[in-house]
């Protein structure tokens, strides 16, 4: 993992995983500097990573006040539960919703827990957080939010794209992408992420992505995609030609054997079986 600041109130705690035939996929969590410090998500799980050190370089623990759980999947929550024991004062941000599906693999202290819904707002002493639901999801749970004093969109998985190389994927500035490379990695992500999309109203769809436009944020940080500064009107263009997409179809059996067997020394045996 890697850090790097976007303005003078965000941290991006920057990763990103390999998926094998898609590229590289950005898994950012981040610190919102504000008078309450917020963490939004905690990373990958893997047994390699160390978010609660990334996250010390950055902030002391203790000082953490909240933790916003955009959602939880597993790349989002792999630091969580130590994170909550290294920041007694923090509670934890999410919906009853998320709530419940984290407590199928293990129990929350829910006197810490705060339950947050789509339009709502969360005092963090110098601004207000405001809670949205992003366009394209994944989990039924997910809740970004706005920060209207730094102007910045914290969109979850929504935006995401998955990269050519480590380098691009953790970077601090997603316009070191070609547009249309990152259009089209943007769709192939809407539609391994959200296949859903496809069988949506068009019209319907749209009316739910214009609040954004409407937001304007100067910053998008996105779970899935490097820093966006200044490319918001890009970005909800984009994701409003979403509908109708072809749902992603990943590898068969088949495929698996073959990519397994060109994983053996020497790969597969010339004309031997693929």
């Amino acid at each position: 993992m890697s850090t790097h600041k976007i303005g003078p109130d965000s941290t991006v705690l920057a990763d990103c995983l390999e998926v094998p035939g898609i590229g590289f996929l950005p898994v950012n969590a981040f610190v919102l500097h504000a008078a309450e410090p917020v963490v939004v998500d905690t990373g990958l799980g893997l047994p390699d990573r160390d978010f609660l050190n990334t996250l010390g370089s950055v902030i002391d623990p203790a000082d953490v006040r909240w933790i916003w759980l955009t959602h939880p999947d597993r790349d989002h929550t792999g630091g969580l539960f130590a994170l909550l024991e290294a920041a007694p004062r923090a509670r934890l941000v999410t919906t009853f919703i998320g709530a419940g599906i984290m407590s199928t693999e293990r129990l929350l202290p829910m006197d810490r827990v705060y339950f947050l819904n789509p339009g709502q707002s969360l005092d963090v002493g110098d601004r207000k957080l405001h809670a949205f639901r992003p366009p394209l999801f994944d989990n039924p749970a997910t809740v970004g939010f706005y920060d209207d004093r730094s102007r910045t969109c914290f969109s979850s998985d929504c935006f995401g794209a998955a990269l050519p190389t480590a380098d691009l994927a953790t970077g601090t500035d997603v316009t070191a992408v070609q547009a249309e490379d990152l259009r089209a990695a943007q769709m192939l992500w809407a539609s391994v992420d959200s296949p859903w999309v496809q069988l949506v109203d068009a019209d319907r769809f749209r009316a739910t992505v214009e609040p954004l436009r409407a937001m304007d944020p100067e910053t998008v940080l996105s779970t899935h995609l490097p820093p966006a500064v200044g490319l918001t009107s890009r970005l909800v263009d984009t994701v409003a030609g979403a509908p109708g997409l072809s749902p992603f179809v990943g590898p068969d059996q088949a495929a698996l054997e073959q990519m397994l067997a060109g994983f053996e020394p020497g790969g597969p045996a010339p004309g031997g079986p693929a």
